[in-house]
């Protein structure tokens, strides 16, 4: 017999799938900020204006020195598997004929996603940082808008990454999977 704290544990986890069905069929309202992060359907915060402007800059800032050789996605969906489909800040992802029109990217195609934190900082290490490792993201770059820091997770093994370190935005910064290629972030704040 199954007792009331059980009841109370147990979730209706929802598929890729019946999220976007959920959205045709009007649920799920259009332009409604959520994510499906394993299986749960998560509200998003409002993306204030220093949130929204060091967005805009890293998507200048990588669109300028990757040029065709990437495709930066500014909070599109990376669908991670059939129950996670979180939206990033920004991803660098492989340059891809269609730009992703005829699916949304999946971990091979992630060379590197951006989360920017002010008051989502707990959430973004807590939660999607283990959720991106767990699924091979090869690198994460973690901007905390109140420490202006970016931190720099790679190596992905489980549930954490095997490094983290604090970037010196003085220093450019190569980006994964583009040999040579490096960004200049010393503006970034």
């Amino acid at each position: 017999m199954i007792n009331a704290a059980e009841m109370m544990q147990r979730k209706h986890l929802y598929t890729v799938e019946d999220y976007y069905r959920m959205a045709e069929s009007g649920i799920l309202k259009p332009g409604e900020r959520v994510e499906l992060i394993e299986g749960v359907i998560v509200d998003m915060l409002p993306i204030g204006s220093a949130h929204g402007g060091v967005v805009n800059k890293i998507n200048h800032l990588l669109s300028q020195v990757v040029g065709d050789g990437a495709v930066v996605a500014v909070q599109n969906p990376v669908r991670l598997n059939d129950l996670s489909e979180p939206e990033p800040d920004v991803a660098l992802l492989r340059s891809r004929h269609d730009f992703y029109t005829e699916s949304h990217p999946c971990p091979d195609d992630v060379r590197l996603i951006i989360e920017v934190a002010d008051s989502s900082l707990s959430y973004d290490r807590d939660v999607k940082l283990p959720l991106y490792a767990r699924h091979g993201i090869p690198q994460l770059w973690l901007v905390d808008l109140a420490a202006k820091e970016l931190w720099i997770y790679s190596q992905p093994q489980g549930e954490c990454y095997k490094e983290k370190v604090k970037a010196d935005l003085q220093q450019p910064v190569s980006l994964p999977g583009l040999s040579g290629v490096q960004v200049d972030l010393s503006t970034l704040f």
